[in-house]
C-alpha cells in the first residue's frame, strides 16, 4: 500500500499529475487553497499503487509518495 501527501499549500493546480495518473484516482479539490487555487486530492487512496508518477509530473514538488516496505520470509 501507498501513501500519497500534497502540500495542498503550494498547489497551483496544474493536473499535470490528474493527467498523468495511471489510475485515475486523482482530482482536483472543490476548496480553494491561499494560493487561490484547487489543490489537487487523491480520492481513492486504496487503489495508489505508488508508482509516483503523479510526484514525477508535479513541476513544483508538492507530491510526496510512500511505500510500504513488504519484506518476504
Amino acid at each position: 500500500m501507498a501513501r500519497v501527501t500534497f502540500r495542498e499549500e503550494r498547489c497551483k493546480g496544474c493536473e499535470l499529475c490528474r493527467h498523468f495518473c495511471p489510475r485515475g484516482i486523482i482530482a482536483m479539490a472543490s476548496h480553494i487553497n491561499g494560493m487561490g487555487f484547487h489543490p489537487a486530492t487523491v480520492t481513492e487512496p486504496e487503489k495508489c499503487t505508488g508508482c509516483a508518477t503523479c510526484a514525477k509530473m508535479c513541476p513544483d514538488l508538492v507530491i510526496e509518495v510512500e511505500r510500504e516496505v513488504v519484506q518476504v520470509g
